[in-house]
């Protein structure tokens, strides 16, 4: 057989399966649907995926070596707790890096591209509606990295999308009490409409707002790290 003839066969199958093994549950780290301190058995999670444990396997470790994914001396892979200093410095990081992506969006952003920002918000707002708070949860990520995707920055994007995989885990708490009554206007519409209004100043603030009070509650759900239990909140 010729080397032209065979160049349709593609034998990476099983990496091309530890790619999207990875790729799905590195989504769900993200959109928090999975929660501090769940378990990730090996075997019970590849038949889930109905894939064989090789490829898991390969998968799992590659979120360990990231930190999104823990794993103990018996080899017993788990998602990690946060805890205050992780979330705290996460935190700051988000700031700069997503209240950068919003002034230079309120500089650069076409019409489109802040439609579609817009359009991420009222699919939020739905799905806080019908209290599909999971669904909300996985919009609220999507918000802020599609901020960093209109800005046309895609080396923050990157290192946003990372810092959302090692704090998604902890948003499974964003909705404990419902809704939160503080969010009117929802500080995603006055980041959309500094955005709009060309205004990177309030954008930025906007967005850095978000980022401070939106997320308060989930200092309750971190692990203090002088007693490793939770920390009080502030």
């Amino acid at each position: 057989m010729q080397a032209t003839e065979n160049e349709w066969i593609k034998p990476i199958q099983r990496q091309n399966l530890s790619e999207l093994a990875y790729s799905n549950l590195r989504a769900a780290l993200m959109e928090g649907r999975m929660k501090p301190g769940d378990d990730l058995p090996l075997r019970p999670i590849s038949r889930s995926f109905g894939i064989s444990a090789t490829p898991m396997r390969e998968a799992l470790l590659r979120l360990v070596t990231e930190r999104a994914l823990e794993m103990d001396g018996r080899g017993r892979i788990s998602v990690p707790h946060l805890t205050r200093a992780a979330l705290m410095e996460i935190r700051m990081i988000r700031n700069h890096l997503e209240g950068n992506a919003a002034r230079v969006a309120a500089q650069s952003a076409t019409p489109a591209g802040i439609d579609a920002l817009e359009q991420v918000h009222r699919e939020l707002v739905t799905a806080q509606d019908a209290e599909d708070f999971p669904r909300a949860i996985g919009l609220n990520t999507q918000f802020h990295l599609k901020l960093c995707e209109i800005a046309d920055l895609p080396v923050s994007y990157e290192v946003v999308s990372n810092l959302w995989v090692r704090c998604g885990p902890i948003l499974s708490h964003l909705y404990d009490a419902g809704v939160p009554p503080n969010w009117d206007p929802h500080p995603h519409m006055l980041v959309v409409e500094a955005i709009r209004g060309n205004d990177p100043d309030a954008a930025y603030s906007a967005l850095t707002r978000d980022i401070e009070h939106g997320g308060a509650g989930l200092l309750a759900h971190v692990v203090d790290e002088a007693t490793d239990h939770p920390a009080p909140p502030e």
